[in-house]
């Protein structure tokens, strides 16, 4: 791997980037490039078998993905299953990363429905990025 001089964003992650996201990526961590998982990696990230006693094998393929392709200093955009992302958040501290998740402001909005149910609906924002363990 080469050196580079300003650090990378490598997402895992569950859905796609926000343009909010992306933004927030280059202006407050300084993220020259923002790189994405091979389709593979993706697909083992999505689905985390919930009957699993351990994930070490499950995730072996990501961990290896980060360790080739990352270097120290580089963020980690880690969110998803509970365990596998504090798995993941560990080891990208022990590559020497600096792991990162996006905090959002959530709004919610009720609709009465004439047969007496409600829906809700959920909007999510992004609002920053925050290192785990600050």
């Amino acid at each position: 791997m080469e050196k580079r001089t300003s650090p990378t964003l490598f997402v895992i992650f569950n859905h796609t980037l926000t343009p909010a996201q992306e933004k927030d990526a280059r202006e407050s961590l300084g993220a020259a490039a923002i790189v994405l998982p091979p389709p593979g990696i993706s697909r083992l990230w999505a689905e985390i078998p919930p009957a699993a006693d351990s994930l070490a094998d499950h995730l072996a393929p990501v961990t290896a993905w980060l360790g080739q392709e990352a270097g120290p200093e580089d963020y980690a955009l880690i969110q998803g299953e509970f365990g596998a992302t504090w798995l993941m958040v560990a080891e990208a501290f022990r590559l020497g990363l600096v792991p990162v998740y996006s905090t959002t402001r959530r709004e919610a909005v009720e609709e009465h429905l004439p047969d007496g149910r409600v829906e809700i609906r959920h909007c999510f924002s992004h609002v920053r990025y925050r290192r785990y363990g600050a």
